[in-house]
């Protein structure tokens, strides 16, 4: 498949949470629910939260904390009928550029044994496999993988920043 152009990524705001909650909904065996995103982006002051827009609509999100000097990706989706465009690895150099930027030194992720799609892509960008947590997702009982990757200033694999700040809504 070919990649989406123009790909337009904004801060989540919660105009944004229909086609986020449509992706989540698709994408996750236990969902969020549109009060944990207001949370995250209205109270949660460590958080940092993201989407993709094509056409106006959201086919993407991610979203991380940053504590201190770490970073800890919590969440990234892409809507199914639009994934192997390159949103999902976009997404992530976006996050990795902000916590780089902020200071950042390394960035942490859990996801599923069994996600191997996921897993090739954080592999592309500079994760390796560093321990294992076993049950952690309750929903299946399923262990996570946890993935790290450092983050330096000035690291130029991740390119050059494009985001801006939503329009209104």
């Amino acid at each position: 498949m070919s990649s989406l152009l123009p790909l337009h990524i904004e801060r989540m705001q919660a105009y944004h949470l229909d086609g986020v909650l449509e992706i989540e909904r698709s994408s996750f065996p236990t969902p969020w629910r549109r009060q944990a995103f207001l949370s995250e982006i209205h109270q949660n002051d460590l958080a940092y939260y993201i989407v993709a827009l094509w056409n106006h609509r959201v086919v993407g999100y991610a979203g991380m904390w940053i504590i201190l000097d770490e970073a800890h990706i919590t969440t990234l989706a892409v809507h199914p009928a639009f994934r192997g465009r390159g949103i999902g690895r976009r997404l992530l150099a976006h996050l990795l550029r902000q916590a780089r930027d902020r200071g950042t030194q390394e960035v942490s992720l859990e996801v599923r044994v069994s996600n191997a799609v996921a897993q090739g892509l954080y592999r592309q960008l500079g994760f390796a496999p560093v321990g294992v947590r076993p049950g952690y997702y309750e929903d299946t009982g399923e262990d996570a993988i946890i993935m790290r990757r450092s983050l330096r200033p000035g690291d130029r694999a991740l390119g050059p920043d494009r985001v801006t700040e939503p329009r209104g809504g």
